[in-house]
């Protein structure tokens, strides 16, 4: 031996202390070894430093404000809107379903315009499509917006143009299919980072973006219909603006303390108005149908009645004057158009000097009464400041969104504290389970194995 050597009086060169001791000499005492995510350096006080070696903790997101958080709202809007299309041309509202197949096809187009704007080439987002991979939520957004995009157009186009029809309706039909994944798939792509205040509101957060997206459909619906055919418009953001305001209130109570930047900086103050604007824009739509409502006896269309009416009297400038109105009405000149006809049809009866004519335009609401027309003026202006104050909303939702992970990412403590937080509920979850399982008794030692001492 290089060091000691034994000899009879004992060994020759020990040395004590250098010699390790382990096991139970050494003070620990055998245990199960525990499951899960185990820290491995001391707990740090965020308030002193921002993390380790002055490098954050998570890359914060690159995107660009306007050009992402745009992505969302377009992507929404676009998406709703398709389906409050093939809706409104399932019920016979024209002007609303041009409305809705327009915005739906702008919006989509916008969306990738600054898509492909943040990726910087054309061809980076055609690289995205040369894989289907349906766990990527990138993958999958991808090919949604490759199918839903050319529809969305091609159900606009055959509207403004009055060509292919049936080809137009099939379009209508298909982009109101993809329409809700692709209001709610952006949702999903942001829940699929570990950005903090995005991926734990994972739950809730594909409701919120889906309620916000009909809000904000339902906002360019009354913003850019008549008043008359913007009845589903009106619903819609009723329903919309319950859907979006309860799921954001739902999240943020149950993400703890990533819901912090939901309610500070800039992220905040876009949160409360985008609240705001939401519950505001809502009432003004009721409001709205309250008014429409109270002028529907007087100021509604039926271009049918009054034609048989005048086409009785003998007057057949008045039948055609109405039967233009009924063509406006039928042919996507909206309300607005066949009223101002109707109302020409009964001025021309009532200077011929026909009184059953003009009684009847007046029942059928071409030649207005007095009664309620207070209220029934006030329906448009209503639906237009409604429509203004959805659209903003949903548009400062997603910017708050979208600040408020930035936000996220960029202070560690909003990693750390939840992950140790979640360490020490499995530590707690262990204990009863180690307090339930009896500790082993050692083997017995060689001496005491049985037989061995009636052997000896």
């Amino acid at each position: 031996m290089s060091e000691s050597d034994v000899t009879p009086d004992g060994v020759r060169g020990r040395r004590p202390d250098r010699e390790a001791v382990t096991g139970v000499a050494a003070g620990r005492s055998r245990r199960r070894r525990r499951r899960g995510e185990q820290p491995v350096v001391p707990e740090a006080e965020f308030s002193s430093y921002s993390s380790y070696y002055g490098l954050p903790v998570l890359n914060p997101p690159v995107w660009k404000p306007l050009d992402i958080a745009g992505y969302l709202f377009l992507g929404g809007l676009a998406g709703a809107s398709s389906v409050l299309a093939a809706g409104a041309a399932a019920t016979g509202r024209p002007a609303l379903a041009r409305t809705a197949r327009t915005g739906a096809a702008g919006a989509v187009s916008l969306s990738l315009a600054a898509l492909v704007h943040d990726l910087g080439r054309p061809a980076r987002f055609l690289h995205m499509l040369r894989v289907a991979k349906v766990t990527s939520p990138m993958s999958v957004g991808s090919w949604l917006l490759a199918g839903y995009g050319p529809l969305a157009g091609a159900a606009a186009l055959s509207d403004w143009t009055g060509r292919a029809r049936p080809a137009g309706a099939a379009a209508t039909a298909g982009a109101a299919v993809l329409g809700p994944a692709v209001a709610a798939y952006t949702a999903v792509l942001l829940s699929d980072t570990a950005v903090p205040s995005w991926h734990e509101g994972h739950r809730e957060l594909p409701f919120v973006f889906t309620g916000s997206g009909a809000s904000a459909a339902a906002g360019l619906g009354l913003l850019a219909t008549p008043t008359g055919q913007a009845g589903p418009a009106r619903r819609l953001a009723l329903l919309g603006g319950a859907l979006e305001l309860g799921a954001t209130r739902l999240m943020r109570h149950r993400m703890g303390l990533a819901a912090e930047p939901y309610a500070q900086g800039r992220a905040g103050r876009l949160m409360r108005a985008a609240e705001a604007l939401t519950t505001t824009g809502a009432l003004l739509a009721g409001a709205a149908g309250v008014a429409a409502a109270s002028g529907r006896g007087t100021g509604g269309v039926r271009a049918a009645g009054v034609a048989r009416a005048v086409r009785a009297a003998g007057v057949p400038r008045t039948v055609r004057a109405l039967g233009a109105a009924r063509g406006a009405r039928t042919g996507g000149g909206g309300v607005p158009g066949a009223l101002r006809t109707a109302r020409t049809a009964g001025a021309v009866a009532r200077r011929m000097g026909v009184p059953a004519a003009v009684r009847a335009a007046r029942a059928a609401g071409a030649v207005p009464s007095t009664r309620g027309t207070g209220l029934a003026r006030a329906a448009r202006p209503l639906a237009a400041a409604a429509g203004t104050a959805l659209l903003a909303g949903s548009a400062a939702l997603r910017f708050g969104v979208f600040h408020a992970g930035v936000a996220s990412a960029e202070d560690p403590r909003y990693t750390v504290v939840p992950q140790r937080e979640r360490l020490r509920a499995a530590e707690r979850a262990e204990q009863p389970e180690r307090a339930e399982q009896p500790e082993r008794a050692e083997p017995p030692g060689e001496a005491e194995q049985p037989g061995q001492v009636g052997e000896a």
